[in-house]
């Protein structure tokens, strides 16, 4: 039965696993991006977010308490001097979990782990995106720029052109051939 279990142990003691999320946690704050298992990602996220809040706070007693979970010096300052700025005005779901398929090994389902703020592909693809998709559809269908529909009318006034030099063309050489043959 599953009775209070309220959390994943991982098949790992409470040492061995405090140590390990800890481990994480501080490559996850330097890198911004970890490759893991999702069950290990579920977990960390657990652990990680509560400390990305915690460093909103930019107070001494708060970065005793961050360093009590990871131990790492250079972690905290990163969390500290970096990573809190960019997040300030997130509410919260600071990491993203990107399932990447499974382990060859044990087929274990893998994923990535990643700092939402920090991966800067899709932050430039989501701006070119929200630039490109300016008002509705129905603005969008209504609404044709000046260029746009200058440039279709210049199309049609040339294919219009065109067109009597191709004919012309082709009578005068009808013509030559008729006066060939004859």
């Amino acid at each position: 039965m599953r009775h209070g279990k309220k959390f994943n142990h991982l098949g790992r003691k409470k040492g061995h696993r405090e140590a390990m999320l800890s481990n994480m946690a501080s490559s996850l704050l330097t890198h911004k991006r970890i490759f893991t298992t999702t069950a290990k990602a579920k977990a960390l996220r657990v652990y990680v977010e509560p400390l990305i809040t915690k460093s909103k706070g930019n107070t001494t007693h708060n970065r005793r308490i961050v360093f009590g979970y990871l131990q790492s010096k250079d972690a905290v300052n990163e969390l500290f001097t970096t990573i809190a700025p960019k997040v300030a005005d997130r509410p919260g779901g600071y990491t993203r979990i990107l399932k990447t398929g499974n382990r060859l090994g044990d087929n274990a389902d893998m994923c990535m782990m990643e700092l939402v703020d920090f991966n800067d592909s899709m932050l430039e693809a989501k701006e070119s995106k929200s630039k490109t998709n300016s008002g509705s559809k129905r603005t969008r269908r209504g609404k044709k720029t000046e260029a746009t529909a200058d440039a279709s009318v210049k199309e049609v006034v040339v294919e219009k052109e065109e067109a009597p030099k191709a004919e012309t063309e082709a009578e005068t050489s009808t013509e030559a051939e008729a006066d060939d043959n004859a």
